[in-house]
C-alpha cells in the first residue's frame, strides 16, 4: 500500500521590506523534500521587493497598510482576515515592520514566529545590533520566538550565537547575523515539518 506524506505545512509570510529572509524560505520550499510551502505573502506597503519575489515565484500576495484603516485595530483585523484567507499553519514575520495586536494574535497566537537580530531576551527593540554593540558584548546572535503582545517577548524557539569582531560596524555584524537568521528560520521549519511524522 503506498505511504501518504501529509500535506505540506501552509506557510503565510509578512514582509515589509527586501524580502531576504523570504527568499530563504522560498528557495528551501523549492525542494517538495522539504515539507512545507508559502501559500502567500503580505505586506504593509506596496512597491517593494518581497512582493515581486513572492510574485516572481507565482506565490500570491495582499497588502494592507496601516493608514487605510481608521484604527489600529481595524487593521489588525483586516491583516488577520487576509491571512486567514490562506488557512496557514504558520504566520512567518520576515522582516515585517509592524506591531501585531490583539485581534490578529487572537486567531494566530502561538502561531506566528519572529526573528530578531540578538540573543534575546538581551537588546530587544529596533536596534539589537547596535545595542549590542554599543554594550561591548564578545557575542550576539539571532532568536526566532514566538510573537505575542509584548515587543520581542514572546517564547524563544531557537537562538543562533554570532562572534563579535574587534572591528565590526554595525553593518557588518548585522549582515553575518543575517545569514544566521535565514539559516535559522529554514531550520526551524524542517524542524516543525519533522515533529509531525
Amino acid at each position: 500500500m503506498p505511504s501518504t506524506s501529509p500535506e505540506p505545512l501552509r506557510l503565510v509570510a509578512l514582509v515589509s521590506g527586501s524580502g531576504t529572509l523570504l527568499q530563504s524560505l522560498l528557495d528551501a520550499c523549492a525542494d517538495p523534500a522539504y515539507g512545507a510551502r508559502v501559500v502567500a505573502v503580505g505586506a504593509d506597503r506596496s512597491g517593494i521587493q518581497g512582493l515581486q519575489r513572492a510574485q516572481d515565484a507565482g506565490i500570491p500576495t495582499f497588502v494592507r497598510r496601516v493608514g487605510d484603516y481608521p484604527t489600529r485595530e481595524e487593521w489588525n483585523t483586516a491583516l488577520a482576515e487576509a491571512v486567514a484567507e490562506h488557512r496557514p499553519d504558520w504566520v512567518i514575520s520576515a522582516g515585517f515592520m509592524k506591531i501585531v495586536g490583539t485581534p490578529f494574535l487572537s486567531r494566530f497566537g502561538g502561531r506566528m514566529i519572529n526573528t530578531h537580530p540578538a540573543l534575546l531576551p538581551a537588546f530587544p527593540g529596533a536596534h539589537g545590533v547596535r545595542d549590542a554593540l554599543a554594550y561591548g558584548v564578545r557575542v550576539t546572535g539571532c532568536t526566532l520566538f514566538t510573537v505575542d503582545e509584548g515587543i520581542d517577548t514572546g517564547p524563544i524557539i531557537a537562538q543562533r550565537a554570532c562572534e563579535v569582531r574587534p572591528d565590526d560596524t554595525e553593518e557588518s555584524l548585522h549582515e553575518r547575523i543575517k545569514v544566521l537568521e535565514r539559516q535559522l528560520l529554514v531550520d526551524t521549519i524542517a524542524g516543525f515539518v519533522a515533529e509531525r511524522t
